[in-house]
C-alpha cells in the first residue's frame, strides 16, 4: 500500500512537471498498475544457464497459464503441460484447469439455466402467457459444452500468440532440473529448465466408502452428463455441493443434500443456516447427520446408500439415480514424483508448504490450489501467477 501510494504521487509529479512536458508516459501493466516505473529484468536465456528452457510450467490451469504467458512476454523460453487424468467415470477435458472446465464457467451457465426456469412462475404474474415448459438437458449440455471448447482452444491459441510451448502430456520430476513428460499414447521424453512452477491444482476426493467410485461421481463429472440426474444425492455441506443441489433442483430434479455435520463449516454459520433454509423452502431436502457407509450399484443402473443417522445411531437404505460427492478436493501431487527433486510436501494434506511461492528447493516454486494454506480461488492463482513470472 505504501509503495502504491509512493508511486501515485511520483506518477502526479510526472505528469504535472513542466521539465517532462509532452513526454509520453510508460505503458502499464495487468498485472501492475504503475510496473512501467519498475525496473524489470530480461530473462538470461538458456545460455547462461545450459538447460532447454528458463521456465517449465507444470499445470495448464488459471495459474499455470497466467505464469507461463506473463514470464514469455517477459523475455522466458517457457513450456507449459499440461495432461487431465479422467475421472473414474471417464470424464476429462481441455486445457484450462478446473474453473473453466469443471466449475466456474459450467456452473454458472447452469445455475442461469435453473434461473431462467424459475422465472416462469413470476412471468405469469406479470401478464405473460408462458406455456407448461420442459427443460431439455441433453441440449442445455450441449451448448455448454460447446462453449467451454471454445475456451479451450482459445486458451492454446493465446499459448501460441505469446511464444509459450505447449505440451500435452503428464510431468513428473527425474531430478530438481528435469521433468518426464508422459503423453496419452505413452510416448516418454524428458526437458529441463533452470526454474520449474508446479501449479498442478487439485481434484475431489473420494470417502474411501465401498462402491464410491464405481457408483458416484463428482463435479468433475455433473456438468457433462448425457442426461439429467433425476432423483440425486449430494453428500457433502461444502459450497460445492449446496451449489451443485440449488441448480440441479431448480432444473426439475429431485436432490437431496446429505450433511454429516454444519453445513459450510468455515462460513457465517446464521449465514449458512439462512441460505439451507432457503434452499429447503425451494425444493432441496436436508438429511442432517448422515454418514455413507456403502453404495452398491442395482440392476437397473440405480444406486443403493447406506448411510448412518449420527443422531439415531440406525443404518438407513435409500436408492437414487446419481449420487455426486462434494467432500473435498486433494492436490494433484501423488504422480509428480517430488521427492526426486528433493520438495517437501505437507504431511496430512499431501500440498506445498511454500508461503512465498517457493518451496525448500530455491528454484522449485509452487502456485494455486496446490499450496497448503492458501485460498482456493481462481483470481488469486491467476494473480499470484503473473506476479510470480515477473519477480522471476
Amino acid at each position: 500500500l505504501h509503495l502504491r501510494v509512493a508511486l501515485r504521487r511520483a506518477l502526479s509529479s510526472y505528469k504535472t512537471s513542466s521539465a517532462l512536458e509532452g513526454a509520453q508516459l510508460p505503458k502499464t501493466s495487468s498485472i501492475f498498475p504503475y510496473s512501467g516505473l519498475i525496473p524489470t529484468r530480461t530473462a538470461t536465456g538458456m545460455a547462461s544457464h545450459g538447460y532447454q528452457y528458463d521456465l517449465i510450467v507444470i499445470g495448464g490451469g488459471s495459474g499455470g497459464l497466467a505464469a507461463s504467458k506473463e514470464a514469455a512476454k517477459l523475455g522466458a523460453k517457457v513450456v507449459c503441460m499440461d495432461y487431465v487424468v479422467p475421472s473414474p467415470s471417464g470424464t476429462t477435458w481441455g486445457l484450462g484447469g478446473t474453473c473453466v472446465n469443471v466449475g466456474c464457467i459450467p456452473k454458472k451457465l447452469m445455475h442461469q439455466a435453473g434461473i431462467l426456469g424459475e422465472g416462469f412462475s413470476d412471468a405469469k404474474a406479470f401478464g405473460w402467457n408462458v406455456n407448461a415448459a420442459t427443460h431439455d438437458w441433453p441440449l442445455m449440455v450441449g451448448n455448454i459444452q460447446d462453449y467451454v471448447g471454445s475456451l479451450n482452444w482459445a486458451y492454446r491459441t493465446s499459448l501460441r500468440e505469446n511464444n509459450v510451448e505447449y505440451i500435452n502430456a503428464k510431468g513428473a520430476f527425474k531430478d530438481a532440473h528435469t521433468i518426464v513428460c508422459t503423453k496419452k499414447n505413452g510416448k516418454v521424453s524428458e526437458i529441463t529448465a533452470d526454474k520449474i512452477i508446479i501449479a498442478v491444482g487439485g481434484r475431489p476426493a473420494y470417502p474411501g466408502v465401498e462402491g464410491d467410485k464405481e457408483c458416484c461421481i463428482t463435479s468433475d463429472d455433473v456438468f457433462s452428463l448425457p442426461k439429467a440426474p433425476g432423483k440425486t444425492l449430494c453428500i457433502g455441506a461444502s459450497y460445492i455441493s449446496l451449489e451443485t443441489a440449488g441448480f440441479l433442483t431448480a432444473l426439475g430434479n429431485d436432490v437431496s443434500v446429505m450433511s454429516r455435520s454444519v453445513f459450510l463449516r468455515g462460513f457465517d454459520q446464521e449465514i449458512a443456516e439462512k441460505i439451507v433454509g432457503y434452499m429447503e423452502r425451494h425444493g432441496t431436502r436436508m438429511i442432517r447427520g448422515g454418514v455413507p457407509t456403502k453404495f452398491e450399484k442395482l440392476a437397473d443402473g440405480k444406486v443403493k446408500v447406506t448411510y448412518t443417522n449420527t443422531e439415531t445411531k440406525t443404518d438407513v437404505e435409500e436408492v437414487f439415480d446419481t449420487v455426486m460427492l462434494a467432500v473435498g478436493r486433494n492436490a494433484c501431487t501423488a504422480d509428480l514424483n517430488v521427492e526426486a527433486a528433493g520438495v517437501l510436501l505437507h504431511p496430512k494434506t499431501g500440498k506445498l508448504e511454500a508461503p512465498t511461492e517457493q518451496t525448500n528447493v530455491p528454484h522449485i516454486y509452487a502456485i494455486g490450489d496446490v499450496l497448503h494454506q492458501r485460498q482456493e480461488l481462481t483470481p488469486v492463482a491467476v494473480k499470484a501467477g503473473g506476479l510470480l513470472a515477473r519477480r522471476l
